[in-house]
């Protein structure tokens, strides 16, 4: 029969406890660490996609085999991201048609410079643009719960030098499609533009750029940096081919397999990112290439940019 053991003094007791207690906290806090630092890691790892989408009637394309248009969206750049500037300057050797840029190249007051130094190549080629919130204006820090349940943000109206990036664009022959109608071609390709000021925070007016698209272009786009649907309804039901927009960072913090939990929009979390159809409308949605300087982490949700293999229908 075991003697009787004498149990621990009190104090003695409690200090294992909290010894105990401590040693949990300490496990919890690194675990957290090392998940923070893994989804910061994850906003440099850069990827293309590529989808090819039947849009063309036969015959469009002269002989060739596609159109390339490539979508970059929210490079959100902040002075010093060495890696961003190089991957997108790299893009250029896809060889695209047209490059669209749906908006929110900022993050920063400084970062005009370097959006310039990674879209430089891509400058040369025909593009558009149309911008987001924060081409205009500074992000602000917020609240990531209220991120999580969809509730917006008010912008910091604090002024961002986009002016000059506008007049950039410009200068090297992109076009701003903002609250703007563009009839243009890209080698034998007629174009028919039409694109809005963000309308996630009502910036947009339909009435200037609504009807149909000139019926003998072979591509219709609409750009707009936020796809809220009221816009992109307007769209639809005008005749356009394609959609693209950005903004939704395909929900920055997902679940595996890319799984919005928010879209920081009206669109619905299944196409906040990627290719889908929007009534007769096709619309692609980018998950962009960076995120605010205030919330700098991605989880199942790598940074990108989309090569649309645009081709013929089939006869």
């Amino acid at each position: 029969m075991l003697p009787n053991l004498p149990a621990l003094p009190g104090r003695l007791g409690a200090v294992k406890k909290s010894s105990i207690a401590l040693l949990a906290s300490a496990a919890v806090g690194a675990a957290g660490v090392a998940t923070l630092a893994w989804a910061n890691a994850q906003t440099r790892r850069f990827r293309l996609k590529q989808v090819t989408v039947p849009l063309l009637e036969p015959g469009s394309l002269r002989g060739r085999e596609e159109f390339r248009l490539l979508h970059v969206s929210d490079l959100h750049m902040i002075p010093g991201q060495e890696d961003k500037v190089a991957w997108v300057s790299a893009l250029d050797s896809l060889n695209p048609d047209l490059v669209v840029n749906t908006g929110d190249n900022l993050s920063d007051f400084g970062g005009v410079p370097d959006v310039l130094r990674a879209l430089d190549p891509l400058l040369n080629r025909p593009g558009l643009f149309v911008f987001g919130t924060n081409d205009y204006w500074a992000p602000r820090p917020a609240n990531p719960f209220n991120y999580l349940l969809g509730k917006k943000r008010a912008p910091s109206y604090q002024d961002l030098p986009w002016q000059g990036m506008r007049a950039a664009f410009i200068e090297r022959g992109w076009q701003d499609a903002n609250q703007n109608r563009l009839e243009f071609k890209v080698g034998d390709v007629r174009l028919a533009v039409a694109g809005v000021d963000d309308p996630h925070h009502d910036l947009d007016n339909y009435s200037e750029v609504a009807g149909a698209p000139n019926p003998d272009a072979d591509l219709a786009l609409a750009l707009l940096h936020a796809p809220e649907p009221r816009v992109l309804e307007k769209f639809a039901a005008d005749g356009y081919q394609l959609s693209l927009s950005g903004h939704t960072h395909g929900g920055q913090l997902c679940l595996p397999g890319e799984k919005a939990i928010v879209t920081n929009c009206g669109i619905d979390r299944a196409r906040a990112n990627g290719l889908s159809d929007f009534g007769a409308m096709k619309m692609h949605v980018s998950n962009g290439l960076g995120a605010s300087k205030f919330v700098p982490f991605r989880v199942f949700c790598r940074p990108s940019a989309t090569l649309i293999r645009i081709t013929e229908r089939e006869r």
